[in-house]
């Protein structure tokens, strides 16, 4: 493929996210066709499928376009892990950026959970799992640096924190009148809250004054 052709591919492509999006988060997940997203492209049916293969696919790759682009992000401000607090605060600050961008497709598939397909809940799973894998990583090495507690698991402990963020995306997004905190304050707060929870416990110490 000519350099042209490569670029020309990559804006259809682009253009096939952006109309899945938009389609989507107006009809939900179900109602969506292939043929709709197609149309609001300006492309016809077979370009969508030569490009994606499926409508569960294309979906996907909805979140792992936002996801590639946060990974990149903590990719370019590696941390040196020695500070908890300030480290998962810029994580919860990316994986929170995705979820607002993702806000109407995260609601619908909340939604749809019941109907939805098995195989395309699956692969909308996999496309976040490079930073849960990130942020695992992470914890793994600050407990063998003695920050983390021995002993806790941090795969649940990961999805308890993300979980967290979910839901103030959630609440921001659904009625923000009734919060009379900013949602910075609320990241910070979940931060606080996890660190508390799995820093490992500090040593005494020794008095100057023995009895």
């Amino acid at each position: 493929m000519t350099t042209a052709g490569a670029a020309s591919s990559s804006t259809t492509r682009q253009r096939l996210l952006d109309a899945a999006f938009s389609v989507c988060a107006q009809r939900g997940l179900h109602a969506a066709t292939t043929r709709e997203i197609a149309d609001a492209a300006k492309v016809n049916e077979v370009t969508l499928f030569r490009h994606f293969g499926s409508k569960e696919k294309l979906i996907a790759a909805l979140f792992e376009r936002s996801v590639s682009a946060q990974i990149q992000s903590l990719s370019d401000s590696e941390s040196d892990g020695d500070d908890l607090a300030r480290d998962l605060l810029r994580y919860a600050r990316k994986f929170n950026q995705m979820l607002f961008e993702h806000e109407p497709l995260i609601r619908t598939l909340i939604g749809e959970a019941h109907r939805y397909p098995e195989a395309a809940r699956e692969v909308i799973q996999d496309s976040v799992k490079p930073m849960r894998r990130r942020l695992i990583a992470y914890l793994r090495a600050a407990q063998e640096a003695g920050a983390v507690r021995t002993g806790l698991k941090l795969a649940p402990a990961v999805d308890a924190f993300t979980g967290m963020l979910l839901s103030g995306m959630l609440r921001r997004t659904g009625n923000p009148k009734c919060l009379e905190y900013a949602h910075e304050s609320f990241l910070m707060t979940c931060v606080e809250l996890f660190v508390c929870g799995i820093s490992a416990p500090q040593p005494k110490a020794k008095s100057a004054h023995p009895k």
